[in-house]
């Protein structure tokens, strides 16, 4: 029986400034499928491992199987999987952990099929289990594990995504403090009516952050990377953010945004060398509240998902 598995990495979605439209990929971390060919013409999900349990075998609800089914459909085959899903990332983080499944998994079965589609044109099947998983089909998390890098998506009718260049020395911190926080009560806060001016604050810094990623200008990248819309009503559901946020400022933090719909914040920063500074500090608030927290950092990961073998 012919096997294949393959990698997809953490993300990070809006970006402060781009919500729904804005995301880039992490290294390291990520999700891991495994597909085995059987018999049956059916989809299994077999196994599912780091979830606690939580995570539905269900092949009409798990992501990874959703999202297959939805590709071979749209093939007109009938193939039967076993799935095997290795959760590398935590639940309801605000890391792309759906995403990162969902991607994996497609990549997987591209592979198994020989490739009949370009990488990029995956990403509306990894969409359509983002809908599934979390009510809302956006691919700010899928569109960057896919394809790598800083993406843009410009428009959803048609699809219109664009991947954007990444300065050399642009890295990530991301900090993941030991509070879940769902997605559904994230958006909940979120408000349909945008005043005027906000609207064009926030197109401003959409322009601006981009901009700055074009021409390698960290200070204008900084000058950026500020949410007048979602990052008000949302910051207040996340324990220290302000201070947290005020904190990493001295310690070389370009800025500092929630990551999707949280509780992960992420930091951009210049190089490497303020990277410890600003994990320190961070930790000294969460300390100080009482509160756990896992850093990670990481370059942009530029390369997107992956088959492992």
């Amino acid at each position: 029986m012919r096997t294949v598995k393959a990698f997809a990495p953490a993300t990070v979605a809006n970006v402060s400034c781009g919500f729904d439209i804005l995301g880039f990929a992490i290294e390291g971390m990520g999700d891991t499928v495994q597909l085995i060919e059987n018999n049956s013409q059916e989809l299994r999900v077999v196994s599912i491992t780091g979830d606690g349990g939580r995570l539905p075998l269900d092949a009409a609800k798990n992501t990874c199987s959703v999202a297959i089914q939805a590709l071979l459909d749209e093939l007109g085959i009938r193939l039967g999987l076993d799935i095997h899903l290795e959760k590398g990332l935590p639940l309801g983080s605000g890391m792309g952990s759906s995403a990162a499944s969902a991607v994996a998994a497609l990549v997987a079965v591209n592979e198994l099929l020989e490739n009949p589609l370009e990488k990029k044109d995956l990403l509306p099947f990894a969409i359509l289990a983002e809908k599934v998983a979390c009510g809302a089909g956006h691919a700010d998390n899928v569109a960057p594990s896919l394809l790598g890098g800083f993406v843009l998506i410009r428009d959803y009718h048609p699809l219109d995504v664009i991947k954007l260049p990444v300065p050399s020395e642009l890295h990530c911190v991301l900090l993941h403090p030991h509070y879940e926080l769902r997605t559904e009560d994230s958006r909940s806060v979120l408000r349909d009516q945008i005043p005027l001016k906000y609207s064009t604050i926030q197109s401003g810094n959409v322009g601006g952050l981009v901009s700055g990623l074009f021409l390698s200008d960290y200070g204008l990248i900084s000058r950026s990377l500020r949410d007048v819309i979602a990052e008000p009503y949302r910051a207040v559901l996340i324990p220290g953010f302000y201070e947290v946020r005020e904190a990493i400022k001295s310690a070389g933090s370009l800025g500092m945004g929630i990551s999707g719909s949280g509780p992960t914040l992420f930091s951009l920063c210049q190089g490497e060398s303020s990277i410890p500074g600003i994990i320190s500090a961070a930790r000294k608030v969460y300390e100080s509240m009482g509160l756990g927290v896992d850093a990670y950092h990481s370059a942009i990961n530029t390369r997107g998902a992956f088959v492992i073998e």
